[in-house]
């Protein structure tokens, strides 16, 4: 695996690297693990992802394994707790971001709505291939992801811009923005039309 062409955001790092070859732009279909996502690329805002990515597991634990029931329940106890956390990014505005996003999740599901399905309408319920050859071309947001971003801070989320949106779109698939020579591109391509029952 030495000698395979990938995305050059990666860099060296192992774990990123990791990252980018396993998890970055596979389709993700299942509620509960797309908040995850979404609560962590909040928690990025203003950081890299490589910070959160090494902070992801002590976020886990710190969140109930992002249990959206449970951290809905969170009181300023928890929030207390939390701040004190050295493992994770230790922002009170995050933290609470995170709770209202947990209860708007909750909000949505009580409504009958179902959120991977709500987040996936905004493409058409199918991933978008793009098809990139260098970083520069690669936009930071798009008018998918301002629409989404629009729609989620409306049902009560929050750290949720138009570019942390479009991060979040091209980890969860929404989007494949693994440039056109990486050796991910064609895979996770193939991984979506599986998934969508395309050609």
């Amino acid at each position: 695996m030495d000698n395979i062409i990938r995305c050059s955001w990666p860099g060296a790092d192992p774990l990123y690297c990791a990252y980018h070859d396993e998890e970055w732009g596979v389709p993700e279909y299942d509620s509960r693990a797309l908040w995850e996502k979404l609560i962590l690329d909040g928690f990025q805002a203003g950081l890299s992802w490589i910070t959160i990515l090494k902070k992801r597991e002590a976020f886990r634990a710190a969140f109930d394994n992002f249990n959206p029931d449970k951290v809905a329940t969170y009181g300023p106890d928890d929030v207390e707790r939390l701040l004190a956390d050295a493992g994770i990014v230790r922002s009170r505005a995050k933290i609470e971001a995170a709770i209202a996003s947990a209860r708007a999740y909750i909000a949505m599901r009580e409504a009958g709505e179902d959120f991977s399905q709500f987040i996936w309408s905004f493409v058409g319920g199918e991933p978008i291939h793009n098809h990139w050859t260098d970083r520069g071309q690669v936009p930071t947001e798009s008018d998918a992801s301002r629409d989404l971003s629009k729609a989620l801070k409306k049902k009560g989320f929050k750290f949720c811009g138009p570019v942390i949106v479009y991060a979040f779109m091209q980890a969860t698939g929404l989007v494949n923005d693994h440039y056109c020579d990486c050796f991910r591109h064609g895979q996770v391509m193939a991984l979506s039309q599986a998934a969508t029952g395309g050609s």
